[in-house]
């Protein structure tokens, strides 16, 4: 991994190889303008109507009314800790990187000290819950353990056992588990100095813990037993907790069902598999694989803990849990010897397809088991995904994928793969990647929280993905880069998906020319989509980002994309913005974007940013509550006499505006120069119901 010594970077990631190039700085020095960062006392957005006591359930943090039809249908019930009882304390509503609040959902959490609880209210008959929680890293990393205590209707106590040690990353890319370490790189850029220390003297120092980040983690527990709604659901922190806080974002509630049997299967137990997992069960996983193979049967993994700690390579074969709560494989991240052929240093659980280079895998089917992983730290050589290889004509379903590095990275050519009803937490690095000529594949009803890179990416690398969809799918929190990333490819869609929460260094929806992506081609469908509290600062370009951001990096990006039925809610700075990097403005440009049907609920500053050459289209785009003018027109940054570099054209219907009048304004047409470099932010009222 390389990067620019003189200038920043977005957000590099996670993957395979080594991978993706440098950005140059961005900064551009014409019409520059201090900007006043107002994220903390942002908007909050309303919670469901409720009755004093009665339980208030959410979808992102939303009133689930203004995300109807978007995102993952999913079983379990959002509640968010800020809306239910407690004699802690509420942290937030703030969007600054590196605090808290930033990474929870909606914004807001609960702190706890010892002694101190909050109570949630049971919204429908449930038998298991998944909390979304915060506690701090040791002095000098590693993680800390921590009680916490459930009660429900002040019986039945079980404690779980909080870990920080899937959290808690430092320092610049990729990052470090030493809380006190100095800069991984002194010869990067650096925003806090707004210099590069290995060329100054004396040089500079910047306090420790250096950008500390991914601080949230989660835990499911099974209750035992199944409650009745209006029950009530206390986590409460000990009074003799060594943890001086504990911070509580959410807690979800489900009905776990009965677990799943199939009798006339390849019973891993009769292979020698341990379900205690006390043993290592992959050789009996394995040889129960080979047995299906041989005799047609599926495989049945009963209900247990299974220890695994490498890959189970599959092919021609159904794998079968009794569902993500009941069949667990579990795996310790282990030191390899010697590096592996691909760079890998460590090993891990996972199931994986044969490489494309030797033909892939084809018509395998996996279904109803979680796989937790072991990956407390971001090497990007690591093949330790949940899901890996090549898996052509294939399903993955119903799994739940935990502490891996990436959920499910595949690498093609490859094709006709279906993702559906998974639920991806607390990765490293992605939530899904589609690497390298996946194509007629869809990624459906998932739901992916707290990534440490994208959540959904399409990257084009060497060949493209094409016809491709990402449909459905619930991201929240992705701690670095993007919600939703397509970098490159052709006739793919991305539709009815929900964007929450993006923390840095991207947002919720990216095209992106870049990390030696093919070009864009064909036609790019963005259909349908609700982002909300959306749009990162940009540390190193200091600017903040569009919900949905096109970034003309390596090429033009001039396919035919078209944005249309989007909802972009509660935006901290821009709804829309195009940018090219400062070094390439005069090479690249992004033009034929169409958008139409739109709905921009608040903006920080601008409905559009365009920082490139360019033009699109807008029809029927409604906005309201607009911090800043509507379209602030920078172009290539040149300022010829004719006008921007970047024109926009009225198809009629677009409507509201904020602050300074109609967002689109005849004198705004079609590219008259409004650059303000870095307008100040005006925080937007929550949405509502339009």
């Amino acid at each position: 991994m390389s990067r620019s010594t003189t200038g920043a970077v977005a957000a590099v990631r996670a993957g395979r190889p080594a991978r993706r190039a440098a950005t140059a700085l961005a900064t551009a020095t014409a019409a520059a303008a201090g900007l006043s960062l107002v994220l903390s006392g942002a908007a909050v957005a309303a919670p469901a109507a409720s009755t004093a006591g009665a339980p208030v359930v959410t979808r992102a943090a939303l009133d689930p009314a203004l995300v109807a039809g978007r995102g993952a249908n999913v079983d379990f019930a959002e509640q968010e800790a800020e809306n239910a009882a407690t004699t802690g304390t509420v942290v937030g509503p703030d969007r600054t990187a590196y605090t808290l609040a930033a990474e929870a959902s909606g914004r807001r959490a609960v702190t706890l000290k010892p002694g101190q609880y909050v109570e949630f209210t049971l919204p429908a008959a449930a038998n298991a819950i998944t909390v979304r929680y915060s506690i701090p890293d040791a002095a000098n990393g590693g993680g800390t353990t921590a009680p916490l205590d459930v009660t429900v209707n002040g019986r039945n106590r079980s404690t779980m056992t909080l870990t920080s040690q899937y959290a808690w990353l430092y320092n610049q890319y990729p990052f470090s588990n030493d809380p006190q370490a100095g800069l991984l790189h002194p010869d990067w850029w650096i925003t806090e100095c707004s210099c590069v220390p290995a060329a100054t003297t004396p040089a500079p120092t910047v306090s420790t813990p250096f950008r500390p980040g991914h601080a949230f983690d989660e835990q499911r527990l099974l209750l035992g037993r199944t409650y009745r709604a209006g029950d009530k659901v206390r986590l409460a922190v000990p009074a003799g907790s060594s943890v001086a806080a504990t911070t509580v974002d959410l807690l979800d509630s489900q009905l776990v069902g009965a677990p799943h049997v199939d009798l006339v299967a390849a019973n891993v137990l009769a292979f020698g598999a341990d379900p205690t997992g006390r043993r290592d069960s992959a050789d009996a996983i394995d040889r129960a694989v080979a047995f299906a193979e041989r005799t047609r049967l599926k495989v049945y993994i009963p209900p247990g803990t299974y220890q695994v700690n490498r890959h189970i390579v599959v092919d021609d074969v159904t794998i079968e849990g009794a569902g993500s709560w009941h069949t667990v494989i579990k795996g310790h991240q282990v030191d390899l010897a010697t590096p592996a052929p691909d760079g890998s240093v460590h090993s891990g659980v996972g199931f994986y397809g044969k490489d494309a280079s030797a033909g892939g895998s084809h018509n395998v089917h996996l279904s109803g088991f979680a796989i937790e992983g072991d990956v407390r730290e971001r090497i990007d050589t690591d093949q330790v995904n949940a899901i890996g290889g090549s898996l052509s004509d294939s399903t993955i379903d119903g799994l739940y994928l935990h502490h891996t590095k990436v959920g499910i990275w595949l690498d093609g050519p490859m094709k006709n793969l279906r993702i559906t009803n998974n639920q991806i937490a607390d990765q490293i690095a992605d939530g899904i990647n589609f690497h390298t000529g996946v194509t007629d594949s869809v990624v459906s009803n998932n739901f992916i929280r707290n990534t440490g890179d994208d959540g959904l990416a399409m990257w084009s690398e060497k060949t493209e993905d094409a016809r491709d969809t990402f449909d459905h799918n619930t991201v929240q929190t992705p701690v670095l880069a993007n919600g939703i990333a397509i970098y490159g490819g052709t006739d793919n869609t991305v539709s009815n998906n929900l964007i929450a929460d993006p923390i840095r260094e991207g947002s919720a929806i990216q095209v992106g020319s870049r990390f030696g992506a093919e070009a864009f081609t064909g036609h790019l469908f963005i259909t349908d989509n609700t982002t909300v509290r959306a749009g990162t600062y940009e540390l190193n370009w200091k600017i903040g980002l569009g919900a949905i951001w096109f970034y003309a990096l390596e090429k033009n990006i001039d396919a035919d994309i078209r944005v249309t039925g989007d909802s972009f809610l509660d935006n901290t700075y821009n709804a829309i913005m195009l940018v090219a990097d400062w070094p390439v403005k005069d090479l690249y440009k992004v033009t034929d974007l169409h958008f139409k049907d739109i709905e921009v609920d608040g903006t920080g500053t601008s409905v559009l940013s365009a920082r490139a050459a360019g033009s699109a289209t807008f029809e029927n785009v409604d906005a309201r509550n607009v911090g800043a003018v509507g379209v602030n027109n920078c172009g290539s940054f040149n300022f010829p006499g004719t006008g921007s570099e970047f024109s926009v054209t009225d198809l009629g219907g677009n409507d509201g505006g904020g602050t300074t009048g109609p967002w689109l304004a005849p004198w705004e047409l079609p590219n008259t120069i409004t650059c303000d470099d870095r307008p100040p932010v005006v925080a937007p009222p929550a949405p509502s119901a339009w």
